[in-house]
């Protein structure tokens, strides 16, 4: 018998999914004040009424989703036991969604079976906004006639679609007057983390949306703790979690512009990694060592989503540091770079610009710049180094190395 890959050891988990972002807890903590309102915002429902636009606005992991999540369940549930109402929520993430044609297409298809789903293509908008207002009445005709039949739908990040007068935020608020819907009554509940997207509708939006607004301030250290207890308690065994790292956790969260996402996420890692090493108890050893993991999958990530010459400008700072160059200043590192656009068959940017994305890589964690005084003689100027080993550095930039090729300097680093 051949000894086993995979085989389950000591783990300090009881149960890993509720520090994912589909748990959704028995309780929420630290948002007591929104709840209230929120809960004000969507009383109507429960009285087989017109339901209230609501809007919640606030940085991300601070707690819209997960409210909304939370209030819903409960009003769904609760609203079961009246004979009078039916009430469904329709979830659509909007992230990569920027025009309303596409929103309305994913709206349809959350409605369908997964075998009656539409594409994205060979449609006009007309026929679109057609079987999406078809769609939504049948969710009512599935229930008795005298049933007041209530949809709202949720559309997270609303901020990355499109605002204009005949936008999808227009067509839903408009849908009764339109007579668009037959028997539904809909509400929209939008979500965005973007604080200013109320003032980027048009009047005509804004006066037909008639929105409530739920602003969500950031969590305090805390605020932070009590949440990462609250999610500890279901999710690992008593006792498995060493004093002080949900402390840790939340001080980390806190640093992250109080965002809950980041520490449940550093807490879920920490406690991966007492697992590998077949340990039953989570220390802040292994929050820290998390944390360096975290922060190196979002730069990664990041980097994916930079402008092409802000990613040549790194493949040329990370050569510099294979090749023991680094720190390198700017002027340095921009004759890397030159050398870069002519393997990527590109005109080069100027200095100016090259040191601009250096600093948005500096605020994406990439690399890290300092400022140096040598005083008359030497003068003033800046030095650029990688912040994360070059193997971290190489698979961020896996597409443009596989678009212009490996330079000497990094070969080694290259996965097999």
């Amino acid at each position: 018998m051949t000894d086993r890959v995979f085989a389950r050891g000591s783990t300090p988990f009881r149960n890993r999914d509720a520090l994912s972002d589909r748990y959704t807890p028995s309780e929420l903590v630290g948002r007591d004040e929104e709840l209230a309102q929120y809960k004000e915002y969507l009383e109507p429902v429960v009285w087989g009424e017109d339901p209230n636009n609501i809007f919640l606005y606030g940085k991300t992991g601070v707690g819209k989703t997960a409210a909304t999540k939370y209030l819903l369940s409960a009003l769904e549930a609760d609203v079961a036991d009246y004979d009078d109402t039916h009430v469904e929520s329709v979830q659509v993430n909007c992230d990569s969604l920027s025009t309303s044609y596409r929103v309305a297409v994913a709206i349809v298809n959350e409605i369908r079976e997964p075998h009656e789903q539409i594409s994205e293509s060979g449609y006009s908008t007309s026929e679109v906004y057609e079987m999406m207002w078809r769609d939504l009445d049948a969710i009512a005709e599935e229930t008795p006639p005298d049933q007041t039949t209530i949809v709202l739908l949720v559309l997270d990040e609303i901020d990355h679609t499109e605002v204009g007068e005949d936008s999808i935020l227009y067509q839903l608020s408009r849908a009764e007057e339109n007579q668009n819907l037959q028997r539904a009554r809909i509400g929209v509940i939008g979500i965005s983390n973007d604080l200013t997207f109320s003032d980027r509708l048009s009047p005509k939006v804004n006066s037909s949306l008639c929105q409530k607004k739920i602003f969500f301030e950031t969590y305090d250290a805390n605020e932070l703790e009590a949440v990462l207890e609250q999610r500890a308690s279901v999710a690992f065994e008593d006792g498995a979690i060493e004093s002080g790292v949900l402390s840790l956790c939340a001080a980390y969260g806190r640093k992250q512009s109080g965002d809950a996402r980041e520490a449940i996420d550093l807490l879920r890692a920490a406690g991966d990694i007492a697992r590998s090493d077949d340990r039953e108890i989570v220390t802040e050893a292994d929050v820290e060592e998390g944390r360096a993991r975290v922060e190196r999958e979002n730069v990664v990530e990041g980097v994916r989503s930079l402008h092409e010459h802000s990613r040549y400008t790194l493949y040329a700072l990370s050569t510099l540091a294979a090749e023991g160059e680094t720190p390198a200043r700017t002027r340095t590192v921009y004759e890397r770079y030159e050398l870069v656009c002519d393997l990527a068959v590109a005109d080069p940017l100027t200095l100016r610009r090259v040191r601009d994305f250096l600093r948005e890589l500096e605020m994406l964690g990439a690399v890290t710049l300092t400022e140096q005084n040598r005083g008359s003689r030497g003068g003033q100027f800046l030095e650029a180094d990688i912040r994360h080993p070059i193997d971290v550095m190489v698979t961020a930039l896996d597409g443009t190395i596989d678009e212009l090729g490996a330079h000497d300097s990094i070969v080694e680093y290259l996965p097999e």
